[in-house]
């Protein structure tokens, strides 16, 4: 089991941002199933839970909740609504990074499910076919931010070609409009709530990406909110200690200690050649004859 946790870890630090993003997609999707779990083994309704961290429908319910607009884009129904988002993710977000940056794909995950949450709210909170339902709607899935992902991808390289199971090679473009007319078809439907969210993400990608064109990267701001909050939950790194080399203070000690003594030594001599100057050499006693004698041949 360590080993298990280990290799998730080297391949979560390994990955490029969409790998990561899906990493952390199916890890909140099995912690809520496994928490969904435990809670009813208990008898205690998990849904109500779950709620707390989805995008509502209702204004007054979203004042109570501002943190769904980010927490909704990485909550999953089921393991098909994971599974199909997941693999849009993996095949758009690679596909992305080919002409864009890993902190463009980042911010551009945030920007997209941001965009199609509040347009999802608008539109709730504005068309009366939606009203009498607005208060017990809410809206989860990474849908938005994959879409986002897609349509600026799709902006950027509108004829790359993409090849599909049973239609065969299709230009990016047409791929992007079919699930983006698709999205506008079915405003109505049950999902109605999902489409109007695509539409935000998918805007807020061609958004983008061509706002970027023209120099200007949306996404700047979100990524450097971003880098700030992974800041906080980054080990700081430890001040190394101060080692005391007692080795070196020796040698230190000894250096001053010879200078000492040489400078005792040279006073010394200059204290004699004074005296041989004014009084002469027989006026010098035995030990300083020998003093000057050995400072002569230094």
């Amino acid at each position: 089991m360590a080993t298990i946790i280990t290799d998730l870890k080297n391949n979560f630090r390994r990955g490029n941002i969409h790998i990561r993003l899906i990493y952390i997609n199916v890890a909140i999707f099995v912690l809520v199933a496994l928490t969904g779990i435990v809670l009813r083994l208990f008898n205690i309704p998990s849904a109500n839970l779950v709620q707390c961290f989805e995008m509502p429908a209702s204004l007054p319910n979203f004042v109570m909740q501002p943190w769904a607009i980010l927490t909704y884009m990485f909550l999953h129904a089921d393991f098909l609504h994971i599974l199909f988002n997941m693999l849009w993710l993996f095949w758009f977000g690679d596909l992305f990074l080919r002409f864009f940056s890993a902190k463009h794909l980042r911010g551009l995950y945030f920007l997209g499910g941001i965009c199609g949450g509040l347009l999802y709210l608008l539109a709730y909170n504005v068309f009366p076919y939606f009203r009498p339902v607005a208060d017990y709607s809410f809206l989860l899935g990474a849908s938005a931010s994959v879409l986002a992902i897609v349509a600026a991808t799709a902006y950027r390289e509108p004829n790359y070609p993409i090849n599909l199971l049973l239609i065969g090679t299709l230009r990016l473009k047409y791929l992007a409009l079919i699930v983006i007319g698709m999205d506008v078809l079915f405003l109505t439907s049950d999902n109605a709530g999902g489409h109007i969210a695509h539409l935000g993400g998918a805007l807020a990608g061609l958004w983008f990406a061509a706002s970027l064109g023209k120099g200007k990267d949306l996404t700047r701001w979100i990524n450097v909110v971003a880098d700030r909050v992974a800041g906080l939950f980054r080990p700081r790194p430890r001040k190394p200690k101060m080692k005391v080399h007692y080795g070196a203070n020796a040698d230190r000690q000894k250096d001053y200690d010879y200078n000492a003594r040489k400078k005792a030594q040279s006073d010394e001599i200059d204290r004699i050649l004074d005296k041989l100057k004014k009084s002469g050499y027989e006026s010098l006693t035995t030990e300083e004859k020998k003093s000057l004698f050995d400072a002569s041949k230094q």
